[in-house]
C-alpha cells in the first residue's frame, strides 16, 4: 500500500460503532470512513449524516461488495463476530473487531488459519492499554526500573441498571457470551497481562446478584502469574460509585492508576520508588516519555503502519487468544469450583466454548 494514502473504513454496528467513527475522524490524515452499516436504517442514515459519511448500508454482505474498502470495523453483538469476520476476510478486506472477538479458543484458532488463508489482517480491540498512564509504566519497565513483581490488584466497579439490559442481546449467554467478565472487566484484565505477561493459574468465583440476567455480574479472581507474582481482580456492575483501579507492587516501585471508571489507563498515574534515589530515577526517566494518542484513537493511530507496511499490529490475534484463554479458565473454574492451569489444550472440555456448558437462566443470586 502507498504509505501516503488514507485507509478507507466501513463501520458496522452503530451503538459502539459511533465511538469508532469519531476515533477515525480524529485521524483524518490516516483514515477515511466511507460507509457505515446498521440493521436500523434510520440510525445508519442519521450517523452518516451527522459525521458527513457518504454511504450507509443495512446489510454487511452489501457492504462487503464495495470495492473501495480497505478495512471493515465490526462493532456488532459478540455472537455474530465469528461468521462476520469470516465473511469480511473472504471478501478480501481487513478486519477490526470489538471484544470479545469470538466465543471460544477453537474459533480463534480457526481465525488464525483464515487470516493466513485470505492474506488479510484481523485486529481485535483492546484500546485501554493505550492510555498514557499505563504506557508510562510500560516505558519504565522497558528501562528496567520496575524490578521484580510482587502483587497486583485490579478493580472494575461499575454500575449497570435494567435499562442497560433492555438491549435484547445483553445479559444472555448465547448472544453476549458472558457477563461483566466478558463485556467490562476483560479490558482491565488485558491491562494486567499487558504489563505482567501471561497468567499461569486462575481460581474464579462468579455470581449474578445485581440484575435478573442469565450471566455473571459479580466476579472475584485469584491469579498466579507466569512471572511468579500473584494478583487479584474483582468486577461488579453493582457499584454506586464507579471506579476502575490498577495497583502494581514491584520491588523498585509501586504504580497506582487514577480511579476514573472508563479512562483509568490515562494520566495521572502515580509511581513511587522504594527509595528517594529510585523515585528520582523514575522522575528523570519519565521526562523522556513521549505521549501518543490514547484509547480508540490511540489504537487506530498505532495500527495504521501495520495495515500500510506490514508492521506488527498493536493488538494481535495472539492477544485476543490470551484473553479468551483466560475467559475459558475463568468460566471453567467457576463451573467446577477448581483452580485451572494455563495454557489450555485442545482436549479441554471448554476448548470449544463455555456457553453451551451453562444451564438455562438461573435466578439472580445463584452462585456458580
Amino acid at each position: 500500500m502507498d504509505a501516503t494514502k488514507r485507509l478507507r473504513v466501513g463501520v458496522v454496528g452503530l451503538v459502539m460503532g459511533v465511538e469508532h467513527v469519531q476515533a477515525y475522524q480524529n485521524l483524518p490524515d490516516r483514515f477515511e470512513v466511507v460507509a457505515v452499516c446498521d440493521l436500523n436504517e434510520q440510525k445508519a442514515r442519521e450517523v452518516a449524516g451527522k459525521f458527513q459519511i457518504p454511504n450507509f448500508h443495512t446489510n454487511l454482505s452489501e457492504m462487503c461488495q464495495r470495492p473501495d474498502l480497505d478495512i471493515i470495523d465490526l462493532c456488532t453483538p459478540p455472537a455474530l463476530h465469528y461468521n462476520q469476520i469470516m465473511e469480511v476476510l473472504a471478501a478480501g478486506i481487513h478486519v477490526i473487531c470489538e471484544k470479545p472477538l469470538v466465543g471460544s479458543l477453537k474459533e480463534i484458532d480457526e481465525l488464525q488459519q483464515a487470516q493466513q488463508q485470505f492474506n488479510r489482517l484481523i485486529m481485535p480491540i483492546f484500546q485501554y492499554r493505550f492510555g498514557n498512564g499505563v504506557q508510562k509504566l510500560k516505558f519504565l519497565q522497558s528501562r528496567g526500573l520496575t524490578g521484580q513483581t510482587y502483587l497486583s490488584t485490579v478493580e472494575t466497579s461499575w454500575r449497570r441498571k435494567a435499562e442497560y439490559y433492555a438491549v435484547p442481546w445483553r445479559g444472555r449467554w448465547k448472544t453476549e457470551l458472558g457477563g461483566t467478565m466478558v463485556s467490562h472487566a476483560i479490558h482491565t484484565l488485558d491491562m494486567l497481562t499487558y504489563i505482567l505477561g501471561p497468567v499461569k493459574e486462575i481460581f474464579a468465583r462468579t455470581t449474578t446478584r445485581v440484575n435478573p440476567i442469565e450471566v455473571d455480574d459479580c466476579v472475584s479472581l485469584s491469579l498466579c502469574m507466569a512471572d511468579g507474582s500473584v494478583a487479584s481482580l474483582s468486577a461488579t456492575t453493582g457499584s454506586t460509585v464507579q471506579i476502575s483501579r490498577h495497583r502494581f507492587c514491584f520491588s523498585n516501585l509501586t504504580a497506582e492508576s487514577n480511579l476514573r471508571p472508563y479512562t483509568n489507563s490515562g494520566d495521572p498515574w502515580t509511581f513511587t520508588g522504594d527509595t528517594e534515589e529510585l523515585t528520582a530515577r523514575i522522575e528523570q526517566a519519565l521526562t523522556e516519555f513521549v505521549p501518543l494518542p490514547e484509547s480508540l484513537t490511540g489504537q487506530f493511530y498505532r495500527c495504521y503502519e501495520a495495515f500500510i507496511n506490514g508492521q506488527p499490529l498493536p493488538v494481535t490475534l495472539d492477544d485476543a487468544r490470551a484473553a479468551l484463554e483466560m475467559l475459558t479458565a475463568i468460566y471453567y473454574s467457576s463451573y467446577t469450583n477448581q483452580s485451572v492451569s494455563l495454557p489450555i489444550a485442545q482436549d479441554h472440555p471448554f476448548y470449544g466454548g463455555w456457553v453451551s456448558h451453562f444451564s438455562p437462566p438461573q435466578e439472580a443470586g445463584a452462585t456458580r
